[in-house]
């Protein structure tokens, strides 16, 4: 299946923050100091980190974005720089510091996390439609939530118009959303942001199948609701056509799960800019997405294309447990 998925033209455009984790014996209960952990500092942001999993995994990558005019901001456009990717399109702001996140994880893998959006709130509309360009060249266009709702509706809706697989990762879920779901080729919403799209409890794979159709039903054209460990769901097709497919997720020991959402997507983005069937896209995602659970941090998680397709051979060949 590896040999499917080729280097494509990936545009990200979306959010880049420092953050702060905290391995911590576990996470505190409300008005809890919990002390005893360890501290790790590196470059994360939805965007960001999804522009990097794409980067390792192959992919030519363009990030579009806004970062403070602060000494975080000057090393995260040169770590993505260090990464391959091209960061003509991160404009740099005086009003607000580079976004900033706070993380606890616990011994378990789970995870905290609070954010101060900084400059990420700051990408503006004119900034992003001075690059046009980069919409021109992309394969595929991948979005967030964690900048201006505006910004993000038109760069779906541009992406559309010039012909590139759109992908929105509706996360963080927040209020206002504007009517762009018709501009979405994939939707990837975790348990919780499906259930807050939806108002559908997911609590099992028939509930997040119910979940995948009530978006649809806004204009999406695939839903794929991301389960944790037990892998992801599709909701796709049409009319009579339409199905649902499962991907299992991959056992590995699970040490922080901070970035595996953005591993997916990115790895799901690659795919998807190839001849990849979505079976195989979801596959090449999820061991993206498990391989980003074995270690700490969130870029420095990510894994290689290298890696990933080690472990999809490993599971044809029945070597995994």
């Amino acid at each position: 299946m590896s040999g499917d998925v080729t280097a494509q033209r990936v545009l990200v455009v979306g959010s880049a923050n420092v953050d702060f984790t905290v391995a911590a014996p576990r996470l505190p209960a409300v008005g809890e100091t919990v002390s005893g952990g360890t501290l790790l500092v590196n470059h994360g942001g939805k965007g960001a980190n999804q522009a990097v999993a794409a980067s390792r995994l192959g992919a030519e990558v363009r990030f579009v974005g806004c970062v403070g005019d602060d000494d975080s901001g000057r090393e995260i456009r040169a770590a993505l720089e260090a990464e391959r990717i091209g960061v003509d399109g991160v404009g740099v702001t005086r009003e607000a510091a580079t976004g900033t996140a706070l993380i606890v994880v616990d011994g378990e893998g789970r995870n905290q996390i609070a954010v101060a959006p900084g400059a990420n709130w700051r990408l503006a509309l004119e900034h992003v439609r001075s690059r046009a360009d980069d919409f021109a060249w992309a394969h595929v266009a991948l979005c967030q939530l964690e900048t201006p709702l505006e910004t993000v509706a038109w760069a779906l809706e541009e992406a559309r118009r010039r012909g590139a697989v759109t992908v929105l990762n509706p996360a963080p879920v927040r209020e206002g959303l504007v009517d762009l779901w018709r501009f979405v080729d994939y939707l990837t919403p975790n348990e919780g942001e499906a259930e807050r799209l939806t108002g559908i409890a997911v609590r099992d794979l028939r509930s997040a199948a119910a979940a995948g159709h009530a978006l649809r039903r806004r204009g999406v054209g695939t839903v794929i609701v991301t389960l944790g460990a037990a892998g992801a769901l599709a909701c796709t097709g049409e009319g009579d056509g339409e199905r649902v497919m499962r991907a299992p997720a991959h056992a590995v020991t699970v040490v922080d799960t901070t970035a595996a959402g953005d591993a997916f997507n990115g790895a799901l983005a690659v795919a998807l800019g190839g001849t990849s069937r979505l079976e195989d896209a979801l596959r090449f995602a999820n061991a993206a997405a498990a391989l980003a659970c074995t270690r700490r941090g969130a870029q420095p998680s990510l894994p290689t294309r290298a890696e990933v397709d080690g472990l999809l051979r490993a599971s044809e060949r029945g070597d995994l447990p």
